[in-house]
């Protein structure tokens, strides 16, 4: 077993090799400082954190910067059965599975523009801005009622949400032709983790604010029909509210049957971290190009990817222990 003893730092997460961060979650607040409830007696004073031989290999490469005070804060994050692994493993679609938002929703975005002649073109800066804004009728919504509306446009709430709605169909089929020409690719480790966690029996499933058309073309095409009928898809306007409220994960749980606390989620950005974590799900997060600088403070881990080997930053059998932290 490698194990990393960090004493006490003013920062708020513990670095263990080069791209990977473990966190600790929901206890510390980095803003005032204040232990949560999960770290109760306050009096703990040293940070251990196990991991069992079997994932050593993810924090043994090159464990450096291993420090971490907070004021008088501390927890045992420990391994205790290799043999439990998630209930469910859920993913994020955009960003997680594929990096598709500069070169492929946002292209698609200014496409539809384009043909409608809005006069509109949401450049790279701006269109990460947007994405703070969960769903792509929201966004179109949101930026319009900000800006303005175009002048060929409707005036009428109704006739403006008939509008929104028949902009974003034309924009999801445009930016499905890209899917099925395979022009974005699956990003490292995805099909290695879903594969794994096939093989034991572990339930997958994709929550995702984007259409649900898209989301599925995207399972289909780059993951193949043979995994595609094995994953559920949650998916567009399925619930009510989207990102960063927790509706999606919390009726994926349902849905599978499974315990929140009993899954995983992979996420790229800050609202679906929030979704994740408000759901009361472990959450890992593998950073993406508009996402790389956003505040992952209450994720459970945070890689530049979930990589396939010899890149390799995690696999299953790290989802497992993370779902097994114990607070001492």
């Amino acid at each position: 077993m490698a194990t990393i003893i960090i004493p006490s730092s003013s920062s708020s997460s513990v670095l263990c090799s080069d791209n990977f961060t473990t966190n600790k979650t929901t206890s510390y607040n980095r803003s005032n400082r204040q232990l949560g409830p999960s770290l109760l007696p306050c009096s703990i004073t040293s940070l251990q954190v196990s991991f069992q031989s079997s994932i050593s290999k993810f924090s043994n490469r090159s464990v450096r910067n291993c420090s971490r005070r907070s004021r008088g804060s501390s927890f045992r994050c420990s391994a205790v059965d290799s043999s439990v692994v998630p209930s469910a493993l859920l993913f994020d679609c955009d960003g997680v599975l594929v990096d598709t938002e500069k070169d492929g929703h946002r292209v698609s975005f200014n496409d539809t523009f384009t043909e409608k002649e809005l006069g509109v073109t949401w450049d790279v800066d701006l269109y990460g801005e947007l994405l703070k804004i969960g769903g792509g009728k929201e966004r179109m919504t949101a930026y319009f009622n900000n800006t303005g509306w175009p002048k060929n446009a409707p005036i009428g709430e109704q006739e403006r949400k008939d509008f929104i709605a028949s902009l974003h169909k034309r924009k999801t089929e445009l930016f499905m032709v890209l899917i099925e020409k395979k022009l974005l690719p699956l990003r490292p480790g995805v099909a290695k983790l879903i594969d794994q966690a096939f093989a034991k029996d572990v339930k997958v499933a994709v929550c995702s604010t984007s259409n649900e058309k898209a989301v599925s073309a995207i399972v289909s095409c780059l993951l193949g029909p043979d995994r595609a009928e094995k994953i559920q898809i949650f998916a567009g306007d399925v619930v009510p509210r989207k990102k960063p409220d927790p509706a999606i994960y919390n009726l994926a749980a349902t849905t599978l049957g499974v315990e929140p606390s009993r899954c995983v989620v992979v996420e790229d950005s800050g609202i679906g971290l929030a979704a994740a974590k408000a759901a009361g799900m472990t959450c890992i997060v593998t950073k993406s190009g508009y996402t790389a600088d956003e505040d992952f403070a209450n994720a459970d881990a945070v890689f530049d990817c979930i990589g396939d080997p010899p890149e390799e930053n995690f696999d299953l059998d790290f989802c497992s222990t993370l779902l097994q932290k114990q607070y001492v």
